[in-house]
């Protein structure tokens, strides 16, 4: 699946990932290759990011990897899946 990630300052992240589990705001949720669609609202918490990223040097420091999951911590945001395709608007 595709992630793309996305704060008001800078694009985070973007490329191909195997499973992506949110801090929804009724709980995490993790969402695998072919999801069904799904828009929600995210809660502060730890989005973890399951496979091979390379991440840009500008924005590594906001992003800890931690036995082969890349953790990124957000105060709120919202996501969208669609497509095979997700979208993570965070705050």
């Amino acid at each position: 699946m595709y992630l793309e990630i996305v704060t008001p300052e800078s694009v985070l992240f973007s490329g191909d990932v195997t499973s992506v589990a949110v801090p929804g705001v009724n709980g995490e949720f993790q969402m695998l290759d072919n999801h069904a669609p799904i828009v929600s609202l995210l809660a502060k918490g730890t989005i973890k990011i399951y496979g091979d990223m390379n991440i840009e040097e500008e924005v590594a420091e906001k992003f800890v990897k931690d036995n082969g999951v890349t953790l990124l911590s957000i105060n709120s945001g919202t996501i969208e899946m669609k497509d095979n395709k997700v979208i993570v608007l965070a705050d």
